[in-house]
C-alpha cells in the first residue's frame, strides 16, 4: 500500500509511539486483566468488543497520524487486535464462535481508524497525532460510560461514534450471530474510511469535508435504522451465572488454562 501523496515523514517523537503502545495495547490489556480478576467477575466475552475497539482505535489512528502512512496504522492495529484476542483467550474467554466474522470486523475497523489518522497527519502535520489522541480519548470515555452505566448516554449519541460501530461489530462476532447481524456497522466503518481517504487525498481542498460530514451522518442513520440484534449485556450474563450458582450449588473457579487441561 503506497503512502498518500505528500504524506508526512515518519514521526521520531518518542511520546507519540509510547502513546500508541499505551492506548493500543497496555490500557486495553490492563482492562482485561482487571475484569478477569474482579471479585464478582463479568464474563470477559461480554465486554471484549468495546475493549478491542478501543485498542484498534488507539493503535491504528494514533500510529497512522504519527507516521503519516496508512499501512503503518493498519498493521499496528491488526497486531494490537491479534494480541488482545490472544490475551482474552488466555484469560478464559471461550473459543471464537465466528472467527471469520471477527477477522473481518477487526480488519474493517483497523482500516477505518487508520484512515482517520492519516487525515490528521495530512491536515496537522506533526501535530496530527495529538488530535488523534484527543479523538481516541473522547470516544473511549463514551464507550466506557456506556459499558459501566447502560442507558446513561442517549442512543442517538452512541450511534454517531465509529468506535461504537467497531464495538458492535466485534461484539456481535464474539457473542452474536456474526457478520450478517453487524452488516450496517461494517458498511459504516468501511464507508467512513473510504471517504476519509478521499478527503486526505484531496487535501488542502476544503469542499471534500462536506462530503465526509454528509457520509458520516448518512452512515450513522444506516446504523440507527439497521442496528441488528441486541448484544448480550454483561450484567445480564453475570446475573444468569449467579442464578445458576444458586440452582446447582457452588460454582467452580473459572478455568484459565487451555480446554481439556486439568480442572477444565
Amino acid at each position: 500500500m503506497k503512502p498518500l501523496p505528500h504524506a508526512q515523514p515518519l514521526s521520531s517523537s518518542l511520546p507519540a509511539w509510547l502513546t500508541v503502545a499505551l492506548a493500543g495495547a497496555a490500557a486495553p490489556a490492563l482492562a482485561m486483566l482487571l475484569l478477569a480478576d474482579a471479585p464478582a467477575p463479568t464474563p470477559l466475552a461480554m465486554v471484549a468488543g468495546p475493549i478491542l475497539a478501543v485498542g484498534l482505535m488507539g493503535a491504528g489512528m494514533i500510529a497512522a497520524a504519527a507516521a503519516g502512512r496508512l499501512w503503518i496504522g493498519i498493521g499496528l492495529a491488526l497486531l494490537a487486535g491479534a494480541g488482545l484476542i490472544g490475551l482474552a483467550r488466555l484469560l478464559g474467554m471461550p473459543p471464537l464462535p465466528h472467527p471469520m466474522s471477527l477477522a473481518l470486523a477487526v480488519i474493517v475497523a483497523a482500516f477505518s481508524f487508520a484512515a482517520r489518522g492519516a487525515l490528521f497527519a495530512r491536515s496537522a502535520a506533526d501535530k496530527g497525532w495529538w488530535i488523534a489522541v484527543f479523538v481516541v480519548g473522547g470516544e473511549a470515555a463514551m464507550l466506557a460510560t456506556a459499558l459501566a452505566m447502560p442507558g446513561a448516554l442517549p442512543k442517538w449519541l452512541l450511534v454517531l461514534l465509529p468506535a461504537q460501530w467497531a464495538s458492535v461489530a466485534i461484539q456481535t462476532a464474539l457473542t452474536g450471530s456474526g457478520t450478517r447481524a453487524a452488516a450496517a456497522t461494517l458498511i459504516a466503518l468501511a464507508g467512513t474510511g473510504a471517504v476519509t481517504l478521499l478527503v486526505a487525498k484531496l487535501w488542502p481542498r476544503r469542499w471534500p469535508y462536506l462530503l465526509m460530514f454528509s457520509a458520516w451522518l448518512g452512515l450513522s442513520a444506516l446504523v440507527w435504522h439497521w442496528p441488528g440484534p441486541p448484544v448480550p449485556r454483561a450484567d445480564i450474563a453475570a446475573g444468569q451465572a449467579v442464578t445458576a450458582t444458586h440452582d446447582n450449588g457452588p460454582a467452580r473457579p473459572a478455568c484459565r488454562g487451555p480446554s481439556g487441561s486439568a480442572g477444565c
